[in-house]
């Protein structure tokens, strides 16, 4: 079962310019975090979640920027859990599961398909007064014994 990314213990949050360079940043941000947190190049999900990360933040700044002049991205981890949500301020909620002839472009689809391939959800959440939106991933960490050990090692020192 994957842990929601409301109770997970550990938090990142950063906010960029909705502009072209807001995707480099964000992915750089996700490696380093990801790295601290203990997932290494190793686990499966950690190239999927970048590639997924980098296209939400590409979608905001191309399609929200007009109503957005930020993006925000939060990551929070667990043990076993990867989440993060990418938000703007933009009203429209894209349906996540839109087929790839129906959707206007294949980015979403593509999300969808790593998502679900990676055994992972995906949740459209809005804002309280209706003025935007975040999507969240939440990706299960598969990691082996051995990188298990060398995570709780850096939890201890952190």
């Amino acid at each position: 079962m994957i842990t929601p990314p409301d109770t997970l213990p550990y938090r990142h949050v950063l906010t960029l310019p909705a502009m072209g360079s807001a995707v480099r940043i964000a992915r750089e941000t996700a490696e380093q975090v990801l790295t601290e947190w203990g997932v290494g190049p190793r686990v499966p999900c950690r190239d999927p979640a970048l590639l997924i990360l980098s296209e939400l933040v590409a979608n905001s700044v191309r399609h929200a920027a007009v109503l957005s002049p930020n993006v925000t991205v939060a990551f929070a981890g667990g043990p076993d859990t990867f989440a993060f949500g990418v938000h703007d301020r933009h009203p429209y909620r894209p349906a996540l599961f839109a087929s790839a002839g129906t959707a206007p472009g294949r980015g979403l689809a593509t999300v969808m398909e790593l998502t679900h391939g990676l055994g992972g959800s995906a949740v459209v959440r809005g804002d309280v007064d209706e003025g935007g939106k975040s999507i969240w991933i939440t990706l299960a960490l598969q990691r082996s014994g051995r990188s298990r050990e060398l995570r709780t090692e850096f939890l201890k020192k952190a």
